[in-house]
């Protein structure tokens, strides 16, 4: 398979490039990927990259994008930080990815058991990880069950996954506050902008 071209970017709807990336997680789990010539790709993409998608997901070693939703190099714009949450930095990384070098779609991906959002449940405080886990203790705050503070910890992965559901949809509220581009590209059409959540123990992803 060769990389995108400027051409086949632009044949591709929001609605065709999320089906492009559920066909490619599907190819994932049943472990049918594309056969990839990956330097015949570096080759094509030596003069420029035609993305189709932007994917924010977390630093967590077992959730690569590229791998889940089985993809090559030049088909995704791939931003990682743990807690998969947004700031002006990544917004503005979302920004040129869309606007400028013209991606369809835009996944916030989190995924389960994500240490990140165990650290928030837990309110660790560790160096510059304290004033990071603060950006995703208010989708802890948002999750009010269960009551018991004995519950609402890193030891409870139920209540750990139905945070990390919450962070994903509070990064895409915190996107279409934060960036009058972004949201204007949706509102148009443009672009789509999707949450989905990487089951670790599976390889699925589900689209919220």
């Amino acid at each position: 398979m060769r990389a995108h071209t400027k051409q086949t970017q632009e044949a591709m709807s929001p609605d065709s490039a999320l089906l492009a990336l559920k066909d490619g997680n599907k190819r994932f789990v049943t472990n049918t990927q594309v056969s990839r010539d990956l330097m015949q790709q570096v080759a094509d993409t030596s003069t420029g990259q035609y993305p189709f998608a932007t994917v924010l997901h977390c630093i967590d070693s077992r959730v690569s994008a590229e791998l889940v939703f089985d993809q090559g190099i030049g088909d995704l714009f791939s931003i990682r930080i743990a807690g998969n949450f947004v700031n002006e930095d990544i917004l503005g990384s979302m920004e040129f990815a869309t606007k400028l070098a013209g991606t369809k779609v835009v996944v916030i991906l989190g995924h389960t058991a994500c240490g990140a959002v165990k650290g928030a449940c837990d309110d660790a405080k560790l160096g510059n990880l304290t004033g990071m886990l603060e950006k995703i203790a208010p989708a802890v705050s948002q999750v009010k069950d269960p009551a018991d503070a004995a519950l609402r910890t890193s030891s409870n992965i139920d209540f750990v996954n139905r945070v990390a559901i919450k962070n994903v949809h509070m990064a895409i509220d915190n996107l279409r506050a934060m960036s009058p581009v972004l949201k204007e590209m949706e509102d148009t059409g443009h672009i789509k902008v999707v949450g989905a959540m990487y089951h670790i123990e599976n390889g699925q992803v589900t689209f919220l």
